[in-house]
């Protein structure tokens, strides 16, 4: 399928639960396990740390955590906001993680870049599910100093959806840009990764479906 561009995917979105009757939250959950099974098929060995933002791209981080720890994998996941701001159907993937007694740090304040940095270090993948294909205008706090930890760590990353900080549309960095190993990207890839340059962020791009009915998919081609 073609890039898609910020308005398209959510426009994708928006069909799938309007049109199709697809639950929002069912599209979360192929999202993450598609990202968490191609985690899983590149290797894993060591800790992944999951950096996850208050938003459905958050969402999508506590599945992929679910998913890791249901194959054995140790995770540990960084929450930059408090759990009540985490609303919809990232809050009932949250909530589960919390009864599954997951390891969770909540934390919307990272003054102590210590502390960030030595929960970055003892991982061999970092997953950066901060912001989405939403952003746009400067990355703000806590959000700037989040990718600068993550980019001086020496932990490999692996971005979802797109990299944080990075525009969907032109594949320009919005300030502070997680620079990926890999990107694991939905429905398509995103407009902006075309770009001259957006590879220095994005790294390897896999496209992942999400289960969006092919006869969708194939009326957005036109």
């Amino acid at each position: 399928m073609r890039a898609l561009t910020r308005s398209e995917v959510r426009e994708v979105d928006r069909r799938a639960v309007e049109e199709f009757g697809l639950p929002g939250i069912v599209l979360m959950e192929n999202a993450g396990r598609g990202a968490a099974e191609s985690l899983l098929n590149e290797g894993v060995s060591g800790r992944v740390v999951i950096c996850c933002g208050k938003g459905n791209n958050g969402g999508d981080g506590f599945v992929i955590a679910r998913h890791l720890e249901n194959a054995g994998v140790d995770v540990q996941v960084l929450l930059f906001a408090s759990g009540e701001e985490v609303q919809g159907d990232a809050g009932v993937n949250l909530g589960v993680l919390k009864r599954a007694g997951t390891p969770l740090e909540e934390t919307a304040d990272v003054t102590d870049s210590r502390q960030l940095d030595e929960w970055l270090s003892r991982a061999e993948w970092i997953v950066d599910a901060l912001l989405g294909t939403g952003i746009q205008g400067e990355v703000r706090e806590p959000y700037a100093s989040i990718i600068e930890a993550i980019n001086r760590s020496e932990s490999r990353v692996l971005a979802v959806d797109l990299p944080s900080g990075l525009d969907c549309d032109t594949g320009r960095p919005l300030g502070p840009c997680i620079r990926a190993e890999r990107t694991v990207t939905f429905v398509a890839a995103k407009a902006g990764f075309d770009a001259s340059g957006a590879e220095r962020f994005t790294g390897a791009v896999e496209v992942v479906g999400i289960g969006v009915p092919r006869r969708m998919l194939t009326s957005a081609e036109s």
